[in-house]
């Protein structure tokens, strides 16, 4: 499968920016103290991080006039709420490596900063809420969802958001509705669902705030590949969180985050009427 070329522009950095900011501190996370980390973890990793900083200076000799250009930008990147879209196409990917050395089961990747919890439940064969002329091609993505040794989880969750065929994620893009493109999918009693939707997109990670300065500053791209967002879940079991991608697509092989993996690239076939259709299975570990 190949896609066209996307001249869309970026999302706003400001509705990013400020969304995803609302949406991490309104989720589970927690400040150092109930992280579970000890303080003398807390001083390890700490310290760490600062001698890292401390040997980048040394060794690249940075000058007052580039520090205080850092400052300023990493003031700006609080201020326009961007912390968790720089942390999250920049530093996760790193995260969930070290994360997967000790997982079973289907691979996972990043989660990005565009997840909203609590979307639409949707039986096992459903289609994604949509716009009535939702523009994209259409697309089937079915499969089943099982545990390590084969057996079919019932009631399982596929909680899936993905972006609009411009680019844009619902609730990260005023001019979507909300809950575009969202919804949580419960399999059937032989764990298996078949969900109707639009091939995802490529697109740029917001461009017109600090992360985009930086990113122009350093002559990156700021593209990611067209891709589903997942998170599997089963009582009793780990949930997956992991992203979806497609044989040809642009930027597989030079995404800005960094969270491609060849286990989770699709190739969807393309039938008589224009639609694709793909298939994929899941498999959870224990808890």
């Amino acid at each position: 499968m190949t896609t066209t070329e996307h001249t869309t522009p970026s999302p706003s950095a400001v509705d990013s920016g400020a969304s995803a900011s609302a949406s991490f501190r309104a989720g589970s996370a927690s400040g150092f103290g109930s992280a579970g980390s000890s303080t003398a973890r807390v001083d390890t990793l700490a310290r760490a991080v600062l001698a890292a900083v401390h040997g980048v200076i040394r060794e690249h000799k940075v000058t007052y006039p580039e520090f205080q250009a850092a400052k300023k930008w990493l003031m700006d990147l609080g201020d326009g709420g961007e912390w968790p879209l720089f942390l999250d196409v920049f530093v996760e990917h790193a995260v969930e490596e070290v994360a997967a050395e000790t997982q079973a089961g289907t691979t996972g990747t990043i989660l990005g900063p565009y997840y909203l919890p609590d979307q639409v439940r949707l039986p096992a064969v459903a289609a994604l809420p949509a716009r009535p002329d939702e523009p994209g091609s259409s697309w089937l993505f079915q499969g089943q969802v099982r545990d390590l040794d084969g057996n079919p989880l019932a009631g399982a969750e596929l909680d899936v958001w993905q972006n609009s065929a411009d680019g844009f994620y619902s609730g990260f893009a005023p001019h979507l509705p909300e809950g575009n493109l969202r919804g949580v999918v419960v399999t059937d009693e032989q764990g298996r669902f078949a969900i109707s939707t639009i091939l995802p997109a490529p697109y740029q990670v917001p461009t017109d705030g600090p992360t985009g300065e930086l990113i122009e500053a350093a002559g990156w791209h700021p593209w990611r590949p067209a891709h589903l967002h997942l998170l599997v879940r089963a009582d009793g079991h780990r949930t997956i969180t992991t992203q979806l991608y497609f044989t040809g697509a642009q930027y597989i092989d030079d995404d800005v985050a960094r969270a491609t993996k060849p286990e989770l690239i699709l190739d969807p076939q393309q039938l008589a009427d224009g639609s694709f259709r793909s298939e994929y299975d899941f498999v959870l570990e224990p808890v």
